[in-house]
């Protein structure tokens, strides 16, 4: 059989799923059918109900249904299971036929559509006839139905339809085509799953009911098929757990089937399929024990039932793919979500999967008389007595080759993936094309003896199948540092390989057979005569060859105006000297790569001597262009050879797998510790470290750059630094060229509001850049001095010059710290000195600055002012009270002004101040500071008592005290204001205790109070409380702030008469 043979079936293989038929959509022509259908296939999610749907024809034919049995005493089944029973129930017999119909409940011709509808719903019946498949109808509608019970004609109309097709309630279905299609299709799906569950649900009690007419005796396979069926029902009903116990009875009873030759592979078979279901189960139930203990009983059951020994390679194929199968099963449910580890994942599977092939394959050849093929993949062309069965069999070995390799390919990804390296190596043995697997495993972990052992069973491979490159590749890592061979053998190796470089046939390889090795040197003679593929390219970077590299550059960076030297160093561990032809170095600029070629003249060639190390070297000049930039080794390329060309190339500077792990011991100990290290000195080999670039940089100018300043600057001030610039360089520097200002790549914030400029006398503007580039400054005789002179506003900066005598550059940088020279505050106070939070329109009140200090150098302030923006000042012309006054550090310097709010500023708002300006030196500049915002407010009336001989600074004990109040009414309205004077212990009053005033728009009225105080010291007035009935937002706080609140009361005096003043 095949291989395909033995593949199980894709409706074993797939989820089973309730199938499901649309019949009267018409998605090629009807766009808003072809929108229902999108709507049920297209991005179904894993949260929607699992049905299959597909669309058929109204006058579909379905598969005929046979006329059911009544009895089972005569009938002797002639198999387990019918070949396309489970595609059949997946895909051709459904288990719902729905039937759409355009259809709305107010069309006018709802009668003649009713009749053309039930027509249609009989055609399906008569299709479906014996079978007990479902049918619902759904009328496609085009307005969005009212709720049940509302529209009387719908469920007058959808009755006769009901009644006219001969279906429940429940069968049939609105679908409305609106915005929201989506939603009603998925509550259509879970209506008809509901339909297809019951459909199931018949089916496993109409098989269940046939178990009463079967018998043991001549029905056995009968009981197998209904278990199974029964099982299937149930998991195309999504009931997973019936479907596992049923499937589990079913193996229990196959295996009960009397066995013989004849029907051993329909048993096996069939028990395979249920394992499969059983496994698949197991692991979607994530119980994956049960699975694998489930698996093992299977093999252990069915590995001996061979039959016929002449048919014992279909039993081996068979085992193979039920591992395979396994396999790939618990990989997918590990995909799912499932956890293997390393002693139970799909890797040993796949191994067993693969031994089964190869024991398949030995079985075939046995049964054929065919000799083994060798392991390289020759087959050998001996005639057997059959030579039908051996030019079948003979294709063998190539189609198995591939299935063997692809199953131990599995394997060896399962055991990467679980870190088995042990397993991953021991699979990758037998076989030619995974030996690079193994061997780069044993060169990382240094098993030099089974790499050489590898290498060996290689390089027969490849010179049996007369690959040129291959074997030149085995021949140069078997003569190398890593191959414990000996010396005679090596010294063989060696020989042959310089024959294949002269293009010769090189020697039979020693445990060849004498036939292979003969077929082999007929290939190696038609190898040898092809023109045109003489010329090999080998990278040897992952091996480890028998010439070892590396190169390295003198120093990690060079001048511009020095040669770079570079050293390329070859060592040869073969027992015999070799020879090459050429080497040459690539550079990441190609254009020096035209100095770094070194090649044999004429005849002569180079050698390599055996232990030695060869170096050669190569020098070259940087282009000036190249400042700055790092120049890498990016190859190394030897030639090799004269009838036939061997390019070996490393990348980088050299190296091979084993030479990072042997400069790391060459670095810990003295001692070299490499393969075959006591046999020769390589302490100074290990020793040499490999340098693949090197940056150019400029010369170093002979022309000395003096910066002098004195630090911190401050900020707004022009700080000045001075610039000497001296040649010492032998000839003259000529077009010489400064560059001052911000370093570039800074913030570009900093770079707009810092200026430079040539002349320290000159105030900086806009106009000014951050930058000043190539200023010229002639040339420079030696020993010639240039001051320039050079000012920057004082921000965090770095002033980077530039001086360039032809192609030299001298670069200086400093870093300037800045500090702020004035802390400055201000606030709003009354002209009590009480602190305000906010104006009054028309009511003067104090601004106070305060200066401090924080220059680390003595301030003259020269001069301040204000420049108001909405407020106006109570002085017409304020002089400067800081003029001409020195601050030393941590000094403070205050002044205040007196300002008023005018009626036309915005009421009851933020108002702006304006900007203090004050002007400053070490140099005299203006610093503007932005005074803070105050609130204004409007006073609806305001109330003063201004000073006059009627209200004297203090009063006397028992002394009358006149107290005169001025009520302003400042609205364009007649305010009614109320008055009250409340009682105090310190003062008698005459006067309006509680009055009611009316006030004309711009009026004022006054109110005169006589107190009488009684106590002397500090006393408070009696509070006069004021209301504005029409005007209850009013702040009667900020009103009494201009009442006032104390006044001083001196004692009673005594006055002196002649008696007391004679007796003093």
């Amino acid at each position: 059989m095949s291989g395909s043979q033995w593949e199980l079936p894709p409706e074993l293989c797939c989820r089973p799923m309730a199938f499901v038929a649309l019949t009267g959509l018409d998605v090629t022509y009807n766009a808003v059918h072809r929108a229902i259908w999108d709507a049920f296939c297209a991005n179904r999610r894993a949260d929607r109900v699992p049905i299959s749907f597909k669309v058929l024809a109204g006058d579909h034919e379905y598969p005929k249904c046979r006329t059911k049995r009544t009895s089972y005493e005569w009938y002797i089944p002639k198999g387990i299971l019918k070949t396309g029973w489970m595609n059949k129930h997946l895909n051709l017999v459904p288990a719902l036929v729905v039937l759409f119909y355009e259809l709305d409940w107010d069309d006018p011709q709802w009668k003649e559509k009713q009749s053309e509808c039930a027509t249609k719903v009989e055609i399906v019946r008569t299709s479906l006839q014996g079978r007990n498949t479902k049918v619902a109808v759904v009328l496609i509608q085009k307005k969005t139905p009212l709720p049940p019970g509302e529209d009387l004609v719908a469920s007058e109309r959808a009755s006769s339809l009901c009644n006219a097709c001969d279906l429940s309630g429940k069968s049939l279905f609105v679908l409305p085509h609106t915005d929201h299609l989506v939603g009603y299709i998925i509550r259509l799906e879970n209506a008809f799953y509901e339909h297809a569950q019951t459909y199931y649900y018949t089916e496993i009690r109409r098989v269940k009911s046939h178990k009463e007419f079967l018998n043991k005796t001549t029905h056995q396979l009968l009981f197998v098929r209904h278990q199974f069926k029964i099982a299937f029902f149930s998991e195309l009903k999504q009931d997973t757990q019936n479907a596992l116990k049923y499937y589990r009875t079913a193996y229990s009873l196959v295996h009960e089937l009397r066995a013989h030759e004849t029907n051993m592979l329909e048993i096996k078979t069939m028990a395979g399929f249920i394992n499969y279901k059983i496994c698949r189960l197991c692991f979607q139930h994530n119980t994956p024990l049960d699975a694998i203990a489930q698996f093992r009983k299977h093999i252990d059951l069915c590995k001996k039932k061979i039959g016929s020994a002449d048919l014992a390679f279909e039993h081996t194929a068979w085992m193979s793919k039920q591992f395979q199968s396994f396999g790939e099963l618990f990989d997918e449910a590990i995909k799912l979500g499932l956890t293997a580890i390393q002693t139970q994942n799909p890797g040993f599977y796949y191994q067993q999967a693969a031994c089964y092939s190869q024991d398949r394959k030995l079985t075939a050849q046995q049964l054929c008389q065919v000799p083994p093929a060798s392991c390289c993949g020759c087959q050998s062309t001996t005639t057997t007595p059959d030579n039908n069965r051996s030019a079948f069999i003979l294709g063998f070995p190539s189609r198995l080759k591939e299935l063997i390799i692809a199953l131990l390919s599995n394997a060896v990804a399962q055991f990467k993936k679980y870190k088995c390296p042990r397993m991953k190596s021991h699979l990758s043995e037998p076989q030619g094309p995974l030996l690079d697997y193994v061997m780069c495993d044993y060169r990382t972990e240094r098993w030099w003896a089974l790499l050489t052992a590898i290498l060996s069973t290689a390089l027969r491979c490849s010179y049996l199948m007369a690959n040129v490159k291959d074997y030149m590749t085995y021949c140069m890592e078997l003569l190398g540092r890593a191959s414990t061979l000996k010396e005679e053998q090596k010294s063989r190796i060696e020989k042959n390989l310089l024959k294949v470089l002269k293009n010769e046939v090189p020697d039979a390889e020693p445990d060849c057979e004498p036939s292979g090795s003969s077929a082999a040197a007929a290939l190696w003679k038609d190898r040898m005569a092809l023109s045109g593929s003489n010329e090999f390219s080998i990278e040897v970077q992952d091996y480890v060859p028998f010439i070892q590299c590396k190169a390295r550059f003198l120093a990690p960076s060079f001048h511009v105006d020095q040669p770079i030297q570079l050293q390329v160093f070859l060592r040869a561990d073969c027992p015999h000297p070799i020879s090459f032809n050429k080497l040459s170095v690539s550079l990441s600029n190609q254009c020096y790569n035209q100095w770094c070629v070194v090649e044999a003249s004429g005849q002569d060639t180079m050698l390599l001597t055996p232990g030695e190390t060869s170096c050669f070297s190569f020098n070259f000049v940087a282009k000036t262009q190249d400042v700055g930039k790092k120049i890498e080794m990016t190859g190394i390329e030897l030639m090799l050879g004269s009838g036939r060309w061997v390019f070996l190339s490393w990348r980088g500077a050299g190296g091979d797998a084993a030479s990072a792990h042997e400069a790391l011991q060459a670095s810990r100990s003295a001692r070299p510790r490499g393969p075959g290290a006591g046999a020769r000195p390589e302490g100074a080999w290990d020793a040499l470290t490999i340098q693949h670039s090197t940056m150019i940089i400029s010369r170093v100018p002979k022309i000395s750059v003096q910066l002098s300043h004195q630090p911190p600057a401050l900020n707004n001030e022009m700080y000045c630094i001075t610039l000497s610039i001296q040649s010492q360089e032998e000839g003259v520097a000529r077009e010489v060229r400064l560059t001052a200002g911000l370093k570039p790549g800074q913030d570009a914030n900093l770079s707009q509001a810092t200026h430079v400029t040539l002349d320290r006398g000159q105030v900086c503007d806009a106009s000014d850049p951050a930058l000043l580039p190539d200023i010229p400054l002639g040339d420079l005789n030696p020993g010639h001095k240039v001051r320039p002179l050079c000012g920057t506003t004082a921000f965090p900066i770095f002033c980077v010059f530039y001086v360039c005598p032809t192609f030299r550059v001298c670069d200086e940088t400093i870093a300037i710290e800045t500090v702020e020279p004035f802390e400055v505050s201000s606030k709003f106070v009354s002209t009590k000195l009480e602190p305000l939070d906010r104006v009054v329109v028309d009511i003067p009140f104090v601004l106070m600055t305060d200066l401090l200090s924080s220059s680390p150098w003595p301030l003259l302030l020269h001069s301040s002012s204000l420049q108001l923006v909405t407020m106006a000042t109570c002085t017409p012309h304020p002089l400067s009270q800081l003029e001409q006054v020195v601050l030393q550090t941590g000094e403070c310097a205050s002044e205040c002004f007196c300002l008023q709010c005018p009626s036309g500023a915005e009421a009851n708002g933020t108002v702006a101040t304006g900007q203090y300006v004050i002007s400053w030196r070490r140099c005299p500049l203006d610093m503007v500071f932005y005074l803070p915002h105050v609130e204004s407010k409007t006073l609806t009336v305001c109330v003063s008592n201004p000073a006059s001989p009627e209200l004297p600074s203090f009063g006397r004990v028992r002394e009358t005290l006149p107290v005169r109040y001025h009520i302003e009414n400042r609205t364009a309205l007649v305010q009614q204001v109320e008055m009250a004077v409340e009682p105090s212990d310190a003062f008698m009053f005459s006067g309006l205790k509680q009055v009611r005033l009316h006030i004309l728009p711009g009026a004022e009225q006054q109110m005169l109070y006589n107190y009488y105080p009684l106590m002397a010291g500090y006393q408070s007035l009696p509070q006069l409380n004021i209301s504005l009935p029409r005007c209850p937002a009013t702040d009667t706080h900020t009103l009494r702030r201009f009442l006032p609140q104390r006044i001083f009361v001196k004692p009673q005096g005594r006055e002196l008469d002649d008696a007391s003043i004679a007796a003093a």
